[in-house]
C-alpha cells in the first residue's frame, strides 16, 4: 500500500513539474478565452498595430485620440505601435516587442492561430457581434473559436476616370442600353477602349493599367474559370486547385490585359504610381481595394479637380466565357474576385487582454466605422452600416454573401501558394513583350497554370 501511495506521490510531483515548465498546460492555457474576465486592467499602455494608410491619413491619431478620452478613468491608454503593418508577431511577440492588438487581413492574422500567438475572441463580450456580417466572421473561424473580430470587407474594385468617358457613351458605348458605359461592366469594352487610348498618338495616356506582382488582384480571374486554392472550402490542403476547370483561361486574359500596358506591368512602379497618374488623366482605369480610396481623392484635388465629378468606383467587368477579352461578341459573365476580411485580433503575449477588448469594441462600434469609411474608404463589415451607405458599399457586401468574393484561405498553408501564382502571373504579363510569345496559344497557357499549380504542390512538401 505504501508503495502504491509513494508511486501516486510520484506521478503527482512529475506532473506537476510539467505543468511547471510548460510541457503540460494549464487550464488558463487549454481555455484562454477564461482570461477574459470583464474587469479592465488599469494604468496600462497598449500598442496598436494599424495600416499604414491609415496612420497616413489620420484615421488611427482619431481612433486613439476617440478611446482614450472614453478610458482615460480608467488609466488606459491607446498608442501606435509604431511598428510596419507587415510585422511578424511570431518573431516580435515572444520578445516583448510585439503589439498588443493587431489589424490585418484574415491571412495574415489566421496564420498566428497554430502557433497560439494570437487569443481566441470571447465573442460573448462583442458588444455588436449581430451586426457583424456572418461571412465576415467565418474569415475567423478556426478550432471551434474566432480570433479576430472583423472591421471591413475587401475585394478588387475598379477605379476610373468618369468625367474621361467619351459624351458620346450613350450612343456609342451602351450596347446593352442599360445607361451604363460600357466600359466600366464589360471586360471586352473595357479592352476596345484601352486599346483606342493606346492608339491615340499620345504617349502618355493608356486605358486599364495594373501591376502583377500582388497576385491578390489576378487570382479571381483563375476562380472565375473554375479554379480554387484549396479543396473542400478551403480547409483540404491536399487538394490544389489552382489549374482546376478552365482556369488557363484567367490567365489568358491577365495576358491580353498587359499588352495594352506598359513593361512596368511586370514589377510594382504601376501599383505605386496609380494615385497620381489617374489623377492626370494618364491612366483611365486600375484596379485596387475599397481601403485606399481616399488616396484616389487626394491626388486628385491635388490636381485641383473634384473628385466627386472625376473618380468613379465600381466591381469589376464581366468576363468573356470563352476567356477572349478581345472578342466583343462572347457571352459574358459576373467575375469573381479574390477577397479578404481585415480584422483586430489581441497579441497572446499581451498583459492586458481586458483592456484589449475594449479597445476592440471601442474600434468596431458603428460610429468608428463609419468614420473609417468617410477617411479610408473602406466598406464596413457591419451589415446594416454598409446598406446605409449604400453605393459601393452595398455592391461589395452583396458579392461577399452571394459568393463572389472568394476570401482568402485562413490557414498558414497559404503562404506556400504566394510565390507561384506570383511567378505565373508575371510571366504572363512578360510574355505580352516577348518577341517570340510561348504563352499565347490555350495548350501552352494550360500547361503553365499546371506548371503553377505543381509549384504550389512542391512548396506544401517542403513546408511538411
Amino acid at each position: 500500500m505504501k508503495k502504491v501511495i509513494i508511486i501516486i506521490l510520484h506521478f503527482i510531483a512529475i506532473f506537476g513539474i510539467l505543468i511547471a515548465i510548460g510541457c503540460i498546460p494549464e487550464e488558463e492555457e487549454v481555455g484562454r478565452s477564461e482570461i477574459f474576465t470583464g474587469e479592465l486592467e488599469r494604468n496600462v499602455e497598449l500598442k496598436i498595430l494599424e495600416n499604414d494608410i491609415a496612420r497616413e491619413l489620420g484615421y488611427l491619431d482619431k481612433l486613439l485620440d476617440a478611446f482614450n478620452e472614453e478610458y482615460a478613468e480608467y488609466g488606459i491608454t491607446a498608442v501606435d505601435a509604431d511598428m510596419s503593418e507587415s510585422s511578424n508577431l511570431i518573431e516580435d511577440g515572444p520578445y516583448g516587442y510585439g503589439p498588443d492588438v493587431l489589424y490585418q487581413a484574415n491571412d495574415n492574422l489566421m496564420k498566428y492561430v497554430d502557433g497560439k500567438h494570437i487569443l481566441p475572441i470571447p465573442v460573448a463580450q462583442i458588444d455588436d457581434y449581430e451586426g457583424i456580417a456572418e461571412n465576415a466572421w467565418a474569415a475567423y473561424e478556426k478550432n471551434d473559436q474566432i480570433w479576430g473580430v472583423p472591421v471591413n470587407v475587401q475585394e478588387p474594385l475598379l477605379f476610373y476616370r468618369k468625367d474621361l468617358i467619351p459624351d458620346n457613351w450613350e450612343t456609342e458605348w451602351d450596347d446593352n442600353q442599360n445607361e451604363v458605359p460600357d466600359m466600366i461592366e464589360s471586360w471586352p469594352a473595357l479592352y476596345k477602349f484601352s486599346e483606342m487610348l493606346y492608339n491615340d498618338g499620345n504617349p502618355d495616356t493608356y486605358g486599364y493599367m495594373k501591376s502583377y506582382e500582388q497576385p491578390y488582384f489576378s487570382m479571381g480571374y483563375l476562380y472565375s474559370y473554375g479554379g480554387y486554392i484549396f479543396g473542400d472550402n478551403n480547409n483540404d490542403t491536399s487538394d490544389i486547385g489552382i489549374s482546376a476547370g478552365d482556369s488557363y483561361l484567367g490567365a489568358m486574359v491577365v495576358r491580353q490585359q498587359a499588352t495594352l500596358m506598359t513593361k512596368s506591368a511586370q514589377d510594382g512602379s504601376i501599383t505605386s504610381v496609380a494615385y497620381t497618374q489617374l489623377a492626370k488623366g494618364n491612366f483611365f482605369a486600375t484596379a485596387t481595394t475599397p481601403d485606399v480610396t481616399n488616396m484616389f481623392i487626394e491626388a486628385l484635388k491635388e490636381e485641383g479637380l473634384d473628385p466627386d465629378e472625376c473618380l468613379g468606383v465600381s466591381v469589376l467587368p464581366q468576363l468573356p466565357e470563352n476567356g477572349d477579352i478581345t472578342d466583343e461578341d462572347a457571352e459574358l459573365f459576373d467575375s469573381i474576385s479574390m477577397g479578404g476580411v481585415h480584422a483586430y485580433s489581441i497579441s497572446a503575449y499581451t498583459k492586458s487582454p481586458n483592456a484589449c477588448l475594449a479597445f476592440i469594441n471601442f474600434a468596431t462600434k458603428w460610429e468608428m466605422l463609419e468614420l473609417r469609411n468617410q477617411i479610408l474608404g473602406i466598406v464596413p463589415a457591419r451589415t446594416e452600416l454598409s446598406e446605409e451607405l449604400g453605393g459601393i458599399n452595398r455592391e461589395v457586401m452583396e458579392d461577399l454573401n452571394t459568393g463572389y468574393i472568394y476570401v482568402m484561405p485562413s490557414n498558414s498553408e497559404l503562404s506556400a501558394v504566394w510565390n507561384a501564382v506570383t511567378t505565373l502571373f508575371l510571366d504572363c504579363a512578360a510574355d505580352a513583350f516577348r518577341d517570340e510569345p510561348v504563352l499565347n496559344t490555350k495548350e501552352a497557357m494550360k500547361a503553365r497554370v499546371e506548371q503553377a499549380n505543381q509549384a504550389v504542390i512542391d512548396a506544401l512538401k517542403t513546408l511538411g
